[in-house]
């Protein structure tokens, strides 16, 4: 009853840490939009009775440039914490990452692919997609690698989960050579462009990109935390969760379409962004215990916080430069992850 009421308190806390950060990445940059004038900006555009006007400038920098990346930056940080915490769950194990079963390592392929080949073999399909070649290749190869570990880990119309983990990083290496190979045949831009995408960055980010993207981003991410008592069962080990009554097979099955839904959509967009699928779940777990019920939805509110508060960094560090997202969540969660291994070490997952 303590441990539930100190995991309420701590959802309560983490809603009241995502709604300042959100505030904080909408207002901060290089035009400065003070806190009370973002929320009057938002609350006119919610038809609420707002007695000041706004500067038309800031009004279209908020709406059109930073909100955009700033919702992004929600759904994808909820995304990548929310699949860590269930690949951990259903793996029982707390170093389980979405990357694990190949889905980041097949997105990257395929991005890679797009970068270097775009131009050349590529080039009818590229001309065709236009922008959106890079996301779809990279949804696309993220969902294929996924179906293959799961094909090769399916045994007699059982899913294995250390055949799933093997294959994964079989997978992952082969996956990582091809792209050694192709980054070895780029040129100088190609190279720059694709050091980029792979340290992660939500600066493209458009309105017409969330849109699309926000149906294969948010439906999973609000099925996930009905599956908690699934992967509570689960902890106790795959007999005892069959005895208390799930299909395990089915929900295998349905959690790791729903894995790959999320991150092949989140790399797409995003490019990959490492650390908070792994970390975040984690450091929760060390705070909250290994409950789902408390433990998904905490993992959502904390991983968008982390993604919000690290572009803002990236942003405004070496304005008007901007660094990449991925150095800065190894930075910021890096140092405080150590900490709480350090004072909860005696815990076990």
């Amino acid at each position: 009853m303590l441990m539930e009421s100190r995991a309420r308190l701590t959802l309560l806390l983490l809603t009241g840490l995502l709604l300042i950060v959100f505030v904080l990445s909408l207002g901060i940059g290089a035009v400065a939009i003070p806190p009370l004038e973002v929320l009057g900006i938002l609350a006119q555009q919610l038809g609420l009775p707002v007695a000041s006007t706004f500067d038309p400038g800031h009004v279209s920098v908020l709406l059109d440039i930073r909100a955009p990346r700033v919702v992004l930056g929600i759904m994808v940080g909820a995304g990548l914490a929310i699949t860590g915490a269930t690949v951990q769950g259903l793996f029982r194990n707390p170093l389980a990452d979405p990357g694990l079963i190949g889905v980041s390592s097949g997105a990257a392929l395929a991005a890679v692919m797009v970068i270097v080949l775009g131009a050349t073999w590529l080039q009818g399909i590229s001309t065709l997609l236009g922008h959106y070649t890079l996301p779809i290749a990279a949804f696309i190869g993220s969902l294929g690698v996924t179906m293959l570990v799961y094909r090769l880990a399916n045994i007699h119309g059982r899913t294995d989960i250390a055949t799933m983990l093997l294959a994964g990083i079989a997978i992952n290496a082969l996956m990582g050579a091809a792209t050694g190979l192709l980054t070895y045949a780029a040129n100088d831009a190609q190279l720059r462009t694709l050091t980029f995408w792979s340290m992660g960055s939500l600066g493209n980010a458009t309105w017409a990109q969330v849109l699309s993207a926000a149906p294969l981003l948010l439906l999973p991410i609000m099925a996930l935390p009905f599956f908690a008592h699934a992967l509570n069962a689960i902890l106790l080990g795959e007999a005892e969760a069959g005895h208390l009554g799930f299909n395990l097979e089915r929900i295998k099955r349905v959690l790791i379409v729903l894995v790959a839904l999320v991150v092949g959509t989140a790399v797409a967009l995003t490019g990959v962004i490492g650390f908070v699928g792994l970390v975040v779940p984690h450091l929760l777990r060390l705070a909250l215990g290994p409950d789902h019920r408390f433990l998904l939805p905490a993992s959502a509110l904390l991983g968008s916080s982390l993604l919000l508060a690290a572009d803002l960094l990236a942003r405004t560090l070496v304005a008007p430069a901007e660094l990449p997202i991925g150095i800065i969540t190894a930075v910021i969660g890096g140092p405080f992850f150590l900490w709480l291994l350090s004072r909860y070490r005696t815990r076990s997952f």
